[in-house]
Parts: C-alpha cells; structure tokens; sequence
C-alpha cells in the first residue's frame, strides 16, 4: 500500500464508496462507519439483511475506548488478543450512529494485525465498517482478483491489490453480558479467551 494508493481509496471513501483490502483473515470491505449512504450501499452490494451489523474496524487498541465501554474483562482480552484475529462485542458510545448498531447499543470491533491496513486506518483518521469481502452467503474472498471477478468497478470503487494472509475469518465473541458468548470461532479459541479472562493480573 503506497501513498498514492491511500489517496485514491480515501477519495472514493469520502464519496460513499466502498472500498476492499487484504486483511489478515479475508478479504475486507470498507466504508466509513458515520457515511449512513454508504452504509446502505454496502447492504445493497452484499445483498445483506438489514438487520445484520457491520464490524467497527479501528486503527490501534487506544481507539477502542473512543467508541465503547471497555470494562476489565474487556482490557485483558484487548490486551492479549488485539491487534489479531478477533472481534469483540462491546457496549458502544454515543458516538456510534444507531444505524450502525441497530439501535442494539452493541458494537463489534476490531484491530487488524496487519501494518499496512492499519497505516491505511491512521491516514483516513476514521474506523471503517467492515463486512468480509463477498456477496451474503457466500464465501469469503482471499484476494484482490477474486474480489474484481465478484463485484464491478460500480460496486467497489477501489481495491488494494494482494491477498488475505490467513483465509479464516476473525473469532467473534460477546463481551456484553455475564457469560462470555463466541458467535463465530476462528483461529482464536473460546478455550483462550476463558483462560485470558480468568488469568488473575
């Protein structure tokens, strides 16, 4: 990713534009997550329900507490696991649209462990709403040419060239209410998580 890459990616962002990388896992989609015509135009290119939310991707730990209410059980988890392959479900702020989260309150977010992505997340100074880069019900895509085949220029105005590093999407687990839940297990086990949370500091 090279600067010149940034600038056009951030152009389409700021028109309501979508936008695809590699990600550590798969294939991500990007939208700004404040842009609410873009968010119904990522729905309408993932042809994905509406009532499903969309990750919040940050670029670094410290802007985790900007958008949700990190208790402890959530910092140890941050701590040991983030940036990587995980998404957590917190208690989002007021500064998340409703929209976002479908007025649930409950947001999930992620720190890609990925250098480039994240100097990407740092330039555009602003989290990004990130679905797995495929059509709803498909499987996800690893790289940049399988993204050109699946969507048109129309659809994802810009995509950084590569490919995913490890093709398993990111553990998703809820850190919302008293019992620790995993929605979705990847290479991140629920058996770490309990252990991490468990730990005494």
């Amino acid at each position: 990713m090279q600067r010149n890459e940034f600038d056009a990616a951030k152009k389409v962002l700021n028109n309501s534009g979508i936008v695809a990388f590699p990600t550590e896992t798969v294939m991500g989609l990007g939208v700004f997550y404040d842009d609410y015509e873009a968010y119904q135009f990522l729905n309408s290119v993932k042809r994905r329900p509406e009532e499903k939310p969309y990750t919040l991707m940050v670029s670094g730990v410290s802007e985790i507490s900007k958008y949700a209410y990190v208790d402890d059980r959530a910092r140890k988890v941050i701590d040991a696991f983030m940036p990587g392959e995980i998404t957590i479900l917190l208690r989002s702020k007021d500064n998340v649209p409703g929209y976002v989260t479908h007025d649930t309150g409950i947001i999930g977010i992620r720190v890609p462990n990925l250098p480039e992505l994240l100097e990407f997340l740092s330039f555009i100074k602003k989290p990004l709403l990130v679905p797995s880069a495929n059509r709803s019900g498909d499987a996800p895509l690893k790289n940049s040419e399988e993204v050109e085949k699946v969507f048109s220029k129309e659809e994802v105005g810009y995509i950084f060239k590569g490919k995913a590093i490890g093709g398993v999407p990111s553990t998703l687990v809820d850190l919302t209410g008293k019992e620790v839940k995993i929605y979705r297990e990847g290479n991140i086990k629920l058996s770490d998580i309990i252990k991490v949370i468990e730990e005494e500091k």
